[in-house]
């Protein structure tokens, strides 16, 4: 990242987690998780992919069909959910510095939050995030002072970075959304 970009901010950012995952649907009672992809938000970034056993076997077409995800091969492939889990609680406990509670940051963090915590709470009984989440929809609502209905994801790349929308894929739209938020934090930085 370019050094003018690099935001001086609160100690806070050490502890920024960019999650975003992909599910067989919309509400983890129903639908499996079925991929989780972590980034560290300061550089150099540290990153955790992991996809997961489907525990359940309910699905929609439409969310298959977003994350091109097999629900065969991931039967097959993939790791069973306690055992995700505990690769990603251990991956958090490395990268955020000791005695720092994680900050989990996604793009539209309610959506990935809850079967995040759905997931750690069924299968190791805690979630190391606690129960809140940096919601980046929210924290460009704040910032550029527009309405709920121009936070999505095509109105934020517009002003920020001009990339393309995402890929679907959890690790790639995690690292895409931290450099995302990292331009927020600092346009925030310099408008103050």
């Amino acid at each position: 990242m370019d050094d003018e970009l690099r935001p001086a901010l609160n100690p806070d950012i050490l502890a920024y987690i960019c999650v975003d995952v992909e599910t067989a649907g919309s509400i983890p009672s129903e639908y499996p998780l079925l991929s989780i992809g972590a980034c560290s938000i300061p550089e150099p970034r540290r990153t955790f992919y992991v996809e997961l056993k489907p525990d359940k076997p309910a699905f929609t077409e439409e969310a298959l069909n977003v994350s091109k995800l097999s629900l065969e091969e991931l039967a097959q492939n993939g790791l069973p959910p306690a055992e995700a889990m505990l690769r990603f609680e251990q991956w958090i406990g490395e990268t955020v510095p000791a005695g720092v509670k994680p900050i989990f940051v996604a793009f539209n963090a309610p959506f990935d939050w809850m079967f995040i915590n759905d997931y750690f709470e069924r299968y190791l009984g805690r979630n190391p995030f606690g129960h809140s989440a940096l919601d980046i929809k929210a924290f460009y609502m704040g910032l550029a002072g527009v309405s709920w209905q121009e936070t999505s994801m095509r109105e934020v790349i517009h002003h920020f970075s001009g990339q393309s929308p995402l890929t679907h894929h959890a690790l790639q739209d995690a690292l895409d959304q931290a450099d995302l938020f990292l331009k927020m934090l600092h346009y925030s930085n310099n408008a103050n």
